[in-house]
């Protein structure tokens, strides 16, 4: 029998797609991802289904929205041991879970920030974790977690991650088992500070773009708790934000580089993705979908780098324009696994993800894609298609229409405007349908009671007090 693929996925955290120089981004320097994309696959048009942290890994390792696996906000670890050791994941299959059921050998490197940080639970044969320990630097003395135990080590984050992701290559490519291991790397979250000087020096001297600092987002107010004191010189965090993007880079290139030199190049898939954007000043906004107040579903913060790599496998290169996110990943790693689920599973999970697998290996669309891209954040929903843009906040709104052909920056609220109605009623429609067939009555964003409301500085760290 064939074996079955090896897969390594890189899953960064707050790494916008807009920060890529393949993503037309002449600033910042990222040669292994643009490799990535001059040798296989790059989505124009890849989103997270939830604009923060454990609800966007959630939605990738699920397979499901925040509306049906119920985490709707990031979980605080370092605030309390009880929730970071907490269960949340327990009533999902995830995706290193089936991998595990098929025989494959399944890794973490980094971040995990679904319950259990020290020891992280999913049929995950090796962890290499951060813990719970907050805040998080990038460089400095760190307890680390493998397997459980504790380690202390020194040294900057990516690079100790990329050290034991190497370790874990290294001895299953001794087995006959395929390998998964998800290498979470986190030196684009905030602070932006204490990355390599080296990297950081050099993008001082670039005369660097920050036009995009310029705009002001005119529909809330920037949410001082969920930012921190390096965004008060914006040069200077942009500086540190995009040597964090390269160092991650070089690092991404480490692994390549080993997964060569052992002979896998032919037999792994490697994909590259962020859990979800991020805003390092676009319209006066520091952070992710909540950097505002109401919580903002802008395109910064819900847009995300998503390269994919097989050589022999994935034509090259493309660049796909079709909107997916990273429940139709779900679907598409399963696809190049050859991993059929039980019609009794998919029919129980009602996943919401369509495979593109098909498309990227043979460029024969398998019947109509979706015209449309929805995304959530607890009671803000939002849905677009290739010129439009309707952002809901239920119950009372405030609600927007942008459109975003004539204003990609979405400075102009349309919402009001009577010629645009129609749009607003076929969106509105498309919304609730999607929503309608995929949302758990319980779980939906629409009963969240305690994420930051609208305009208050309220805030929310524990999803037992969702509902």
């Amino acid at each position: 029998m064939e074996k079955k693929p090896n897969i390594i996925l890189f899953l960064t955290d707050d790494h916008g797609q807009w920060a890529n120089s393949a993503y037309g981004n002449r600033d910042v320097h990222t040669p292994t991802l643009d490799y990535l994309a001059a040798n296989g696959a790059l989505m124009e048009n890849a989103y997270t289904p939830t604009p923060v942290c454990s609800p966007g890994r959630a939605c990738l390792l699920t397979g499901r929205i925040s509306s049906q696996h119920g985490l709707h906000d990031y979980l605080a670890s370092g605030a309390s041991p009880e929730i970071a050791n907490h269960p949340w994941m327990g009533e999902e299959v995830l995706l290193p879970q089936i991998l595990h059921t098929h025989g494959y050998k399944t890794g973490l490197s980094g971040k995990w920030h679904l319950g259990g940080e020290n020891y992280p639970q999913a049929d995950l044969d090796y962890t290499f974790t951060y813990g719970m320990g907050y805040p998080i630097y990038h460089q400095g003395d760190r307890t680390f977690y493998e397997n459980g135990k504790p380690m202390d080590k020194t040294g900057f984050m990516t690079e100790l991650l990329t050290d034991k992701a190497v370790e874990f290559i290294r001895k299953e490519a001794q087995s006959e088992a395929p390998f998964f291991l998800t290498v979470g790397y986190i030196g684009t979250h905030s602070y932006w500070s204490d990355h390599p000087e080296r990297l950081v020096d050099y993008y001082r001297k670039q005369d660097l773009d920050t036009s995009f600092q310029d705009s002001i987002y005119p529909f809330g107010i920037q949410n001082l708790e969920s930012t921190f004191d390096s965004r008060e010189d914006p040069r200077e965090a942009l500086a540190q934000y995009y040597a964090a993007v390269t160092h991650i880079d070089e690092n991404v290139g480490r692994i390549l580089d080993e997964v060569q030199a052992l002979g896998l190049g032919e037999d792994t898939l490697i994909i590259y993705t962020s859990d979800h954007g991020l805003n390092c000043g676009h319209h006066n906004i520091w952070g992710k979908g909540n950097g505002t107040l109401p919580l903002n579903l802008v395109e910064e913060s819900v847009r995300v780098p998503l390269f994919l790599h097989f050589p022999g496998v994935i034509m090259r290169p493309q660049r796909r324009v079709e909107f997916v996110d990273h429940t139709d990943l779900f679907q598409t790693i399963l696809d190049f696994t050859g991993i059929e689920l039980e019609e009794k599973v998919r029919t129980e999970r009602n996943y919401p993800g369509r495979s593109f697998h098909s498309r990227l290996v043979n460029d024969v669309p398998t019947g109509d894609w979706r015209g449309y891209q929805c995304c959530e954040y607890g009671d803000v929903r939002m849905i677009r298609d290739h010129r439009y843009k309707l952002v809901r906040r239920y119950p009372d709104g405030p609600n927007h229409l942008f459109d975003l052909e004539k204003d990609p920056r979405e400075t102009t609220d349309l919402f009001n405007a009577a010629d645009l109605q129609p749009v607003i009623e076929r969106l509105t429609a498309q919304l609730n349908d999607f929503y309608d067939r995929y949302a758990d009555p319980v779980k939906s964003g629409l009963n969240v009671k305690k994420l930051p409301r609208h305009n208050t500085s309220e805030s929310w760290r524990d999803p037992r007090n969702l509902h």
